[in-house]
């Protein structure tokens, strides 16, 4: 994908900044999914949401075989995926690592 800035007064990198600014001013999960159905085309999302299935099953060590046959993700998108896990910026990991314990809490707050 080509990145390109539109306005010479804007670079690309303040472009994203923003980005992350405004991903972060969102207060609950119903404002994020109205900003991401906002931001992104149906399939954009569908992309998101089938890179984002498969992180639990790779961190689990299950085979890319078997997440593609529970999930339908492409064994593509789940090699990419498994790549950046390992040889990314640790935003995967990061944010499997906070939804996790947001779970466990929740599951203690109920029993």
């Amino acid at each position: 994908m080509k990145r390109r800035s539109l306005d010479p007064e804007t670079p690309v990198e303040s472009a994203e900044q923003s980005l992350c600014q405004a991903l972060l001013s969102l207060k609950d999960v119903e404002e994020m999914d109205a900003f991401l159905r906002d931001l992104c085309t149906p399939a954009e999302l569908e992309v998101l949401v089938d890179r984002w299935r498969v992180v639990p099953y790779l961190l689990d060590g299950v085979s890319y075989r078997e997440i593609h046959e529970r999930t339908a993700v492409s064994i593509t998108t789940i090699g990419r995926v498994a790549r950046f896990l390992n040889q990314g910026n640790g935003g995967y990991l990061a944010a499997a690592a906070r939804a996790s314990r947001r779970r466990a809490a929740a599951k203690r707050a109920r029993a």
